[in-house]
């Protein structure tokens, strides 16, 4: 199965949620990946970024839906604070080492090679910057 990815920079909740049915588009600035599970990534970067336990933060409601198809099918998730702090703060040997960490914790049925899960890892990383800079959030939409 294909799964789109989009991370994207919105101002709040209620624009992020507008593009549940076509995607961010060209009205926010985006990254675009696919076919890995973008829920359960962003939890364990922010285990392997910012500390805490996966199910712990899972509990917590990480990550927190702010749009979704009763169907199961296109969803937007915001990243939390902490893990796009976390990001943006983070040198390139750091983001390096979280990602070469995330590769080791994909199970069998999700296979993600070092040097994408460093492009992954690091692209985040600068659009966290930019949207600090900007004082918005970091979205991700999902298809």
């Amino acid at each position: 199965m294909s799964i789109i990815v989009k991370f994207f920079v919105a101002p709040d909740d209620t624009s992020a949620a507008l593009t549940l049915r076509t995607g961010p588009g060209r009205a926010f600035e985006s990254i675009s990946f696919g076919n890995f599970d973008p829920e359960e990534a962003v939890v364990e970067w922010e285990c392997l970024l910012a500390g805490g336990g996966y199910e712990e933060l899972v509990d917590a409601g990480e990550p927190r839906i702010v749009a979704g198809e009763d169907n199961g099918g296109r969803v937007v998730f915001a990243i939390a604070p902490r893990l796009s702090t976390a990001l943006a703060e983070a040198e390139h040997p750091r983001l390096r080492d979280v990602a070469a960490s995330w590769v080791e914790l994909r199970d069998e049925g999700e296979t993600i090679g070092t040097e994408i899960a460093e492009a992954i890892v690091s692209d985040l990383a600068a659009l966290a910057g930019s949207a600090r800079r900007q004082s918005h959030g970091i979205y991700c939409w999902v298809a």
